[in-house]
């Protein structure tokens, strides 16, 4: 897998590269921009998390734009979990959550064919661009969330 993918929508270049450390405070400005699962307290994810979850339990991908961090990925090998995918509002709609989504589960699926996992709210935009993806509904995650797998065969078939 290239170190950065550099791709050009509406003559706008865009990298996708791996989160780094120094990444995060801009990665957290994107988690809370948020307008659909949101967190109801922002400190339950704090930067201590976020550098576990990008260097010991699996790995982050960021898109920047001019610089500045415009979305993020973060797969978990630990719970086979997609930790997080989340697109600053103003940059929705620009095929970079598909980007960041291939690259994540590519990376995921060479590290293990475990089936993954992950929680959204239902009737979100979210939930929609799961499904669109190929990701099954297969019961709830906690009271306010719907809990969607995806199979590395599933994944073989999409990608």
């Amino acid at each position: 897998m290239p170190d950065k993918i550099i791709l050009s929508i509406d003559e706008t270049q865009m990298i996708i590269r791996e989160a780094k450390i120094d990444d995060i405070k801009q990665m957290q400005i994107v988690r809370n921009s948020v307008t659909e699962n949101t967190l109801s307290n922002p400190d339950l994810v704090t930067d201590e998390d976020c550098k576990e979850f990008i260097s010991l339990r699996g790995k982050g991908w960021v898109c920047e734009i001019n610089h500045l961090i415009v979305g993020f990925a973060i797969a978990d090998l630990k719970e086979n979990n997609i930790w997080a995918l989340f697109l600053d509002p103003k940059f929705e709609k620009k095929g970079i959550g598909q980007q960041l989504h291939k690259v994540m589960l590519d990376w995921y699926f060479t590290q293990t064919k475990n089936t993954v996992w992950l929680g959204t709210a239902p009737n979100t935009r979210a939930e929609t661009f799961y499904r669109k993806a190929g990701w099954t509904e297969v019961g709830t995650n906690g009271p306010k969330e719907i809990k969607f797998e995806m199979t590395y065969l599933d994944w073989l078939k999409k990608s």
